[in-house]
């Protein structure tokens, strides 16, 4: 057997490897990508001491940028959160849409707040908060839970600073204000077919009543309801790292380089600082200026971190797996097959991120592993920024579809909407392989037009 056949099989036993160690055994997927790793890179012949080169300079490589950006994400995030940010979105727009119109502004809502905020969190805060609107107007809970997830998922999965499209970004080393510009591009259809316009036909078909017990649950005391911040404090420090690092992405293509305007433009827009930037002013804003005590602030920035820390750690070994894979040879085998049969680099992510999306079930793993495989592939292909900016959005919506039973948010969805298995399958599961199918059909429209 040549050593290019013999690579190929090891890449697809490695891949065999990585869910039988995560779906079987349930190891934790950094140590799952860890272990796959190595095993690969002995396998296709490494030695023990350029492997373990490998790995080092590849973990610490990989994390450089990445790890300052999601710490910073994180604490962003949980000022937000803890400062009431996510309601406030939820119930302005809720009230400035119309009956008629509600469902689209749930949509908005949705995809506003999971910038920052996690899924799971988002879910178990807003979800309640639709429970009144559907008793009054006897409509199914569906018909307003649907759009607002949507919105949820389509942000949470195309949108940086959000964790799995920050992940694959950095392991793909793209352009984070063209991820930025794609994704809202891509995003805002899959919203709209996943959102209202799925809602008002799966909410007709299925009836789903506010679950009693968890609406007397979600109710809070008048005198415990926190104050929420106004919405256009909270809209600001939402949209403030996007346009900063949008700036920074046309400060550096449509400005000469030497020029002042060009040097700030790129310096604030640096993905590093602009969330630093944005860290301090919620941290200020939504803790200082709101009389938090300091210890209090602190408190909360350091639990953000708990959970970046093993998403820092997850995409760090996606790193190093995509470097074994590069030192293995692999880009250019897979490059010079892929040329031959005409299969375009974001079709390839796509399929990846969505195989894997379905096997293992979370979208975050999905999406650093199909971003590690592709990777080497974008290397060898000599894909331009726009072209690998795009493939980050195809990588995402495979992270986003599929969503079924071994999927955590799955069951979150079944808990706080009172379903089925079966509903939630038929209204969940199509909702959010709606939104990963329509988001692509967009990146293969925008394909035909970059290069």
């Amino acid at each position: 057997m040549d050593t290019t056949t013999w690579t190929l099989i090891a890449a697809v036993l490695a891949i065999a490897v990585l869910l039988l160690l995560v779906i079987k055994f349930k190891f934790q997927e950094f140590l799952a990508l860890l272990v796959t790793s190595i095993l690969f890179g002995l396998a296709v012949g490494m030695g023990p001491d350029k492997l373990m080169k490998v790995v080092v300079d590849e973990m610490g490589g990989g994390l450089g940028q990445l790890a300052l950006v999601i710490g910073l994400g994180a604490i962003f995030g949980t000022m937000l959160q803890q400062s009431g940010a996510a309601e406030r979105i939820a119930t302005t727009l809720a009230g400035r849409f119309s009956d008629r119109n509600i469902a689209y502004g749930l949509g908005l809502a949705g995809f506003l707040v999971a910038i920052s905020v996690y899924i799971d969190v988002a879910i178990v805060i807003l979800v309640p908060m639709l429970y009144g609107i559907a008793k009054r107007t006897g409509k199914s809970l569906l018909y307003y839970g649907i759009p607002l997830c949507a919105g949820l998922s389509c942000a949470y999965t195309f949108m940086p600073p959000a964790p799995g499209p920050l992940a694959a970004t950095g392991i793909l080393k793209a352009d984070l204000g063209l991820v930025i510009l794609f994704g809202v591009i891509c995003g805002i259809p899959a919203v709209l077919v996943g959102g209202p316009l799925f809602g008002r036909f799966i909410s007709k078909r299925i009836f789903v009543p506010v679950p009693e017990e968890l609406d007397a649950a979600a109710k809070p005391s008048e005198e415990n309801a926190p104050k929420l911040p106004s919405f256009m404090s909270v809209l600001g420090a939402l949209v403030l790292p996007l346009v900063l690092i949008v700036l920074g992405t046309i400060g550096k293509n449509a400005l000469a380089e030497g020029t002042a305007a060009r040097t700030v433009l790129t310096f604030i827009g640096h993905p590093v600082i602009a969330l630093l930037l944005t860290a301090l002013y919620t941290l200020w804003f939504f803790g200082v200026r709101r009389g938090l005590p300091a210890d209090q602030i602190q408190k909360m920035a350091t639990g953000a971190l708990a959970p970046a820390g093993m998403i820092i750690l997850v995409t760090g070994a996606g790193s190093v797996f995509g470097g074994v894979l590069v030192e293995s040879g692999l880009g250019e085998v897979m490059a010079a097959a892929m040329k031959s049969a005409g299969i375009p680099l974001v079709l390839f992510g796509f399929l990846t991120s969505s195989v894997m999306r379905i096997c293992q079930g979370s979208g975050m793993v999905a999406m650093v592993t199909g971003a590690t495989f592709t990777a080497p592939l974008a290397q060898a292909l000599e894909a331009s920024p726009a072209v690998v900016a795009l493939t980050s959005i195809a990588i995402a919506c495979g992270g986003a579809a599929y969503s079924h039973v071994n999927d955590s948010g799955f069951w979150m969805a079944n808990r706080y909407f009172g379903m089925s298995v079966a509903d939630t399958l038929k209204s969940w599961t199509v909702m959010k392989t709606t939104v990963g199918l329509t988001g692509f059909t967009m990146v293969l429209v925008l394909s035909a037009f970059i290069s």
